[in-house]
């Protein structure tokens, strides 16, 4: 099984591989989630020295004030026995570093690259990975030292930058701090100590180290430290001795420095009861295997945040869409399966699976009827205008029994009114067959994903409506047309039967357009035009529902499918031009659900064998 700290390592360098961090993102992200312990201390107070001893190599910048100017993230990798040391940076995939002097160089260069030749700090970490048989499986945060004053060549800023940084790694709730405090210095004034205490006030994700214990005055020790009598925490304090300056600059090296400070607290009565427990060596020890406990505590934590990334990654990727084919039949295939989800939206709102298409029921319903009842027809039917139509049709022959051609002028101008309902009726279901278009554009968010085509198949859609309205105002209009050119026969025959019912034969023909007489004609055509009225009513809703919503649902893009076969590719390619930031956003998006699926199948391979129960003394 993998060791839980390489495991988390591994993911750690993904994550900042894909920017997939704390740094990048406001919002809590798996790298947050991941334990790590930061190094803290104030200036000189030897951190880079105990860095250096868990290691065994010199590799860490060296010099007065602040060497440390950007975070450097350890990652300590165990090695089989034998195999070869070497390091790697982030920055610098697949080079291998097996001189340590160039590493302390790059870690140099690579902080000036970022802050320039100054004495100014960044918080874009140093991303270093050590594998060697030698280290235990470790990842530590290496933190700019704490200071109380700014030097020349530094911002006025630059003691409450620090203290910010180091706060924004060790305020996190998984993060162990690893505090330096030097044991010639008064523990009351450590700034590891006193930052520490402010962030972490009962000690619980706090570990001492002790440095320079070697180094205090005569007659002074660090006991009551080390005992946790002047200050305790959760976890014992842990003294280190570090190799001297005079030791660096001999080039003593680690192994002879080790040896050195176990015989220092081996053979020194104040620390030889402590003995087991202080050193490098103890510490590198004490903090891998704590670090894997606190990992192990946290998994169920990880593997829920894990999977509620995993689901919103997964629906983000697909309200984005899938990418563009390569091939002129895949693009051409995209850009059809497009069109068929917009049609099937368009389709679903006329059939009442999504709203709008009761908006069509409503004209014919209401709309149109009301616009029937409305129709004046007293210009058509006044007196004047009746003695006047019955007239002029007479000519020069009077109408014998019934003025026909009379009634025939009357029907006609007042049926022709009705063209106005009619056409209006047409035009309002062409208004809502193209808002339905929009609404069915919006609710595909493919279309949203390519604008060149959005736009292309909206074009075609109103053009085809537009087509269609033409087809339905010719073929409604020819209703009303139809009504005018070809009365009812038995309306005709009526009248010979109401004048003998009613009339006298023997009235002069001249005494019948007096004004009962030119009435009973108005009130008889009013008749007629209101039973015409009423069928066209259901007859128009027929003629539109025929030629502009059947035809929408059947063959709204069929002229622009005709025309798509026909584009060549790199039309085609221009239709499927996509917004730049849409295509990083989902490429982004894409390699980081990889991570996470990665992390997500890998914790998941630990977390089974931990929570199985440990066999009992009684199983063995």
């Amino acid at each position: 099984m993998e060791n839980l700290i390489s495991l988390v390592n591994k993911i750690q360098r993904a994550c900042t591989a894909l920017g997939d961090h704390g740094e990048a993102s406001a919002l809590p992200t798996l790298w947050d989630s991941l334990p790590a312990i930061a190094v803290v201390g104030g200036q000189s107070s030897g951190k880079s020295s105990v860095l250096e001893s868990i290691v065994g190599k010199d590799f860490l910048p060296r010099g007065s004030g602040i060497v440390t100017r950007r975070p450097l993230v350890l990652q300590l990798h165990k090695s089989d026995e034998g195999s070869r040391e070497y390091a790697e940076f982030l920055h610098l995939q697949r080079k291998r570093f097996t001189d340590f002097s160039a590493v302390r160089k790059e870690i140099q260069d690579e902080t000036d690259r970022e802050t320039g030749q100054t004495k100014q700090i960044s918080s874009v970490p140093i991303h270093l990975s050590i594998y060697s048989p030698n280290v235990v499986n470790l990842t530590l945060v290496d933190l700019p030292g704490l200071t109380k004053v700014a030097v020349e060549g530094q911002p006025d800023t630059i003691v409450q930058d620090i203290e910010n940084m180091v706060r924004s790694y060790i305020e996190k709730a998984n993060c162990i701090i690893l505090a330096i405090s030097p044991a010639n210095q008064d523990l009351a004034t450590s700034d590891a100590i006193k930052i520490s205490r402010e962030v972490d006030p009962a000690g619980e994700r706090t570990i001492g180290v002790l440095t320079k214990i070697d180094l205090m005055d005569k007659g002074t020790d660090a006991v009551d430290i080390l005992e946790g009598k002047s200050y305790r925490l959760k976890f014992p304090w842990i003294g280190v001795v570090n190799r001297s300056q005079a030791d660096i600059n001999k080039n003593v090296d680690m192994i002879a420095a080790r040896r050195r400070e176990r015989e220092y607290f081996a053979s020194t009565p104040e620390y030889k009861h402590l003995a087991q427990r202080m050193g490098s060596e103890y510490l590198a020890k004490v903090l891998s295997k704590h670090l894997e406990t606190v990992i192990k505590s946290r998994i169920p934590g990880i593997q829920s945040l894990i999977n509620k990334t995993v689901a919103e990654l997964e629906t983000e990727l697909s309200r984005l869409g899938k990418p563009i084919a390569a091939d002129a039949g895949g693009k051409l295939y995209t850009i059809m399966e497009i069109c068929r989800l917009f049609y099937q939206n368009y389709r679903e709102h006329l059939d009442g699976m999504r709203s709008g298409g009761d908006k069509v029921y409503n004209v014919f319903d209401n709309q149109l009827p009301a616009a029937l009842q409305r129709l004046q027809f007293d210009k058509q039917l006044s007196m004047e205008n009746i003695r006047k139509l019955i007239t002029e049709a007479d000519g020069y022959q009077p109408h014998l029994i019934a003025p026909e051609q009379g009634y025939r002028r009357l029907i006609e101008s007042t049926l022709v009114t009705i063209r106005g309902p009619a056409e209006a009726s047409v035009d309002a279901i062409h208004s809502i067959l193209k808002d339905l278009v929009h609404k069915a554009m919006n609710e595909t968010p493919e279309l949203k994903q390519y604008p060149a085509l959005r736009t292309e198949v909206g074009n075609a859609a109103m053009e085809s409506l537009e087509r269609m309205r033409e087809q339905s105002k010719k073929a409604t209009l020819q209703l009303v047309d139809m009504e005018c050119c070809y009365l009812t026969v038995d309306f005709f025959r009526k009248l010979p039967q109401e004048a003998d019912k009613g009339g006298n034969p023997s009235q002069s023909i001249f005494d019948r357009y007096n004004e009962a007489y030119l009435r009973r004609i108005g009130t008889t055509v009013l008749s007629y035009v209101n039973a015409v009225c009423a069928g066209l009513r259901h007859s128009i809703p027929k003629s539109i529902v025929y030629c502009q919503v059947r035809e929408a649902k059947r063959s709204l893009l069929d002229f622009y499918y005709t025309e798509l076969g026909k584009l060549e590719q790199n039309r085609l390619s221009a239709l499927l031009n996509e917004d730049p930031a849409i295509m990083e956003r989902r490429s982004a998006l894409a390699k980081r659900l990889e991570l996470y699926r990665n992390a997500q199948a890998e914790i998941d391979t630990v977390a089974w064998p931990s929570r199985m129960v440990k066999p009992s003394f009684f199983h063995l």
